[in-house]
């Protein structure tokens, strides 16, 4: 096997992770952050009110039945799964207080809350153009049909 200079290591770490290559486990974080349900539950947990607003506070905990309540229409299961995946991934910490009954909270990592700046970017963005999507939408609909 031949030596590698500190630029051809580099190089071939890039190409190790290459999103565009259907094996790079960069594709499957990629799609994990991707989901709607990840990308709203960074949101929730990196707003300190949970608000639309463009100025987001530090990021807060929340009990397991506040995310419920905020992200409107996630199943239980699927709001379980999630949360474990993103445990699993680093990107928030579960933490189990011993009283009557067990309180849960979730709460982003260092790595959750950098990503969570990308996310509330993401999330602004939708927000703040959305009715030109509409417009762009009804406008492509009406030329369709």
């Amino acid at each position: 096997m031949p030596t590698l200079t500190s630029a051809q290591r580099r190089a071939q770490a890039r190409q190790e992770y290459d999103a565009f290559l259907a094996g790079c486990p960069s594709r499957q974080l990629l799609d994990r952050i991707s989901d709607k349900w990840v990308t709203l539950i960074l949101a929730a947990l990196g707003d300190d009110d949970g608000s639309c607003g463009q100025v987001a506070g530090p990021a807060r905990a929340m009990r397991y039945s506040e995310l419920s309540r905020q992200l409107a229409g996630v199943s239980q299961k699927m709001l379980t799964q999630t949360l474990r995946a993103l445990e699993r991934d680093g990107l928030l910490t579960r933490t189990v207080t011993p009283t009557v009954p067990v309180t849960v909270r979730y709460e982003l990592t260092d790595l959750g809350l950098s990503l969570h700046q990308a996310i509330r970017a993401i999330k602004s963005w939708a927000e703040e153009h959305m009715d030109e999507v509409i417009r762009s939408r009804e406008t492509y609909d009406a030329h369709a049909t």
